[in-house]
């Protein structure tokens, strides 16, 4: 007899429980906005933040600006230089002393800079 008491019981507890509205909580406090931080400057990397605009002497190539790559070995250089072509892969190694030359798609110099 107690089985055929609880169960009715049972039942009709879950059904009225199904009908309570839920308990509401509190929103979560909101959170105040992100400030932006400065990234701190690069330590002991070499080439980055001493770096000086022209130790190679670019500028004094800047006559060959526009002119064809292929004048690049006539110009009697006494220092190291590298010739990127036109989407070449450049080596990511820099030489404050070197002189690069940049070549667009033509095949002539659009950059002379350091590196």
């Amino acid at each position: 007899m107690i089985k055929t008491t609880i169960l009715p019981i049972a039942a009709t507890t879950a059904f009225l429980a199904g009908c309570m509205p839920v308990p509401q909580t509190a929103p979560p406090p909101a959170l105040p906005a992100a400030q932006p931080v400065a990234p701190t400057p690069a330590q002991g990397i070499s080439g980055l933040e001493e770096r000086e605009p022209d130790l190679c002497g670019a500028k004094d190539y800047t006559s060959y600006l526009s002119q064809p790559g292929s004048v690049i070995p006539t110009i009697g250089l006494t220092k190291e230089y590298r010739v990127v072509e036109y989407r070449g892969i450049e080596p990511q190694d820099y030489d404050p002393n070197r002189i690069v030359f940049r070549l667009d798609a033509s095949g002539n110099i659009y950059n002379i800079d350091c590196g």
